[in-house]
């Protein structure tokens, strides 16, 4: 049922678990048209956390002419102004499209009072790495307990944040329902959607990324949908909350444990003096069973690898994850270990070397460093004595060890007069075969250069 069009309806206690068939098919619905919005002060949409996954929620609803507030207490001044913030490189948008946003009516505000004035609220806010190495859920309660105060009957609120299986319910449900005196499954719908963005894809718009849904009861999970058929063309409904938030934990641990098998493969393949690169161009030719990954010199992203051995759930690891995050980790001192080899084979010491890094973020085509192997990499041959330097066309300025690495501005030139340069992330604007015509020693960690043009992983 609608958040808007009536009480909420369902005992959660006796409709946690719906008696549907455990292997029911994925569920499907199409967008519908808009709801009209109660009075003129009444906003359809509250976003709280306009990072990488809360802003492109806010562009695509207000692209679909939804009503939409944005709430986040540091970067909404400098959206509202039509500027991407400062700390904002974690977001896929630009200044163009924040601008065409706010000419939509999307209205950025630090003030949580907003938040009482719509029928659907989604937390996006982040959960980035505590100190150890698993996700703070810090801002995702700060966010839940200030949408709490001023939570109104009727409201439909759903998680977006990546967060551990049962969060949503053991977590944020008594921060909803205490901070505000209402309850859940009876007051206001509860739902559990995971972010499934992948940043700078432009192939795969967002109504085009099916949409899973989880809620509290059968109820909460329909008002979700109704809300989601309005910006995708897929809906597919999860059981639970529990079973949307594991969706999110098996997709990232599925990525990184495929790429931590790639990357062993890399290290395995140059020791055999065998090429990877073409035994995958081969392998993935393969029907069935086989997807391809492709190695690289370590895995960033907001995506966190997760085993659950954490203090929020003292349960059975999953070993295999664990692994891999530590393969995963190897990765840039391996980098590092073959590019010191590659220039003692050409008569050179890694000490008082000229190494320049080539993208320094931790995707192609964006600004966002979360997570990028590139710091540790070029912490690692600072240690060494190498003198780095690095070319990105979206990062103006990096520190590494607290001071400013040197920026080259002729991406050639620097190459020509760099010992050895590295590419880390091939961003469009790289030719790579006329860099590898121009650079002394080129080492490759994404199999992007022409075969034969350059050192490869």
């Amino acid at each position: 049922m609608p958040a808007d069009l009536g009480p909420v309806g369902g005992s959660p206690a006796a409709s946690r678990r719906p008696a549907r068939p455990l292997a029911a098919p994925a569920d499907t619905t199409h967008r519908t048209p808009l709801l009209h919005p109660r009075g003129n002060s009444r906003r359809d949409l509250a976003v709280l956390g306009l990072g990488h996954l809360g802003l492109p929620l806010a562009q695509a609803a207000v692209t679909a002419g939804i009503a939409t507030v944005g709430h986040d207490p540091v970067r909404a001044q400098d959206l509202a102004a039509g500027r991407v913030p400062g700390d904002g490189d974690d977001a896929a948008l630009t200044a163009a499209d924040v601008r065409r946003m706010l000419a939509g009516g999307f209205r950025p505000t630090t003030d949580p009072a907003e938040l009482g004035r719509v029928r659907t609220a989604v937390i996006c806010a982040p959960t980035p790495p505590g100190a150890d190495g698993t996700p703070s859920l810090s801002p995702v309660i700060e966010a839940t307990s200030t949408l709490a105060a001023h939570l109104r009957p009727h409201t439909t609120v759903i998680i977006e944040s990546p967060v551990p299986p049962g969060t949503t319910e053991t977590l944020l449900l008594p921060l909803l329902e205490e901070g505000s005196g209402l309850r859940a499954g009876r007051d206001f719908h509860l739902a559990h959607a995971p972010g499934r963005l992948d940043p700078g894809n432009r192939t795969q718009p967002y109504a085009a990324i099916p949409k899973v849904i989880g809620g509290y009861t059968p109820a909460c999970t329909e008002s979700a949908a109704t809300f989601y058929s309005r910006l995708t063309d897929k809906v597919v409904r999860a059981r639970g909350p529990r079973e949307a938030e594991t969706v999110h934990l098996l997709e990232t641990n599925y990525r990184h444990v495929n790429i931590a098998l790639v990357n062993e493969m890399a290290v395995l393949c140059h020791d055999l003096n065998v090429d990877l690169w073409d035994v995958i161009r081969c392998a993935e030719t393969k029907p069935f069973g086989f997807q391809a990954f492709r190695p690289g010199p370590g895995v960033g992203g907001h995506a966190l690898p997760q085993d659950l051995t954490s203090r929020h759930f003292p349960t059975r690891p999953l070993r295999m994850v664990e692994l891999a995050r530590q393969v995963n980790d190897t990765m840039p001192g391996y980098v590092v270990q073959r590019a010191a080899a590659l220039l003692n084979e050409h008569g050179k010491s890694a000490r008082g070397a000229r190494v320049l890094l080539l993208g320094i973020t931790y995707k192609p085509d964006l600004a966002d460093q979360q997570g990028a192997p590139a710091q540790e990499i070029a912490t690692r041959l600072m240690h060494l004595g190498a003198a780095v330097s690095y070319h990105d066309p979206y990062v103006p300025s990096w520190n590494v060890l607290d001071r400013p690495v040197p920026r080259a501005d002729s991406l050639y030139e620097a190459a020509a007069d760099a010992d050895l340069t590295i590419l880390l992330q091939h961003h469009r604007t790289y030719d790579l075969q006329g860099l590898a015509v121009k650079a002394q020693l080129l080492l490759d960690t994404r199999g992007a250069t022409p075969a034969g043009a350059a050192h490869r992983l």
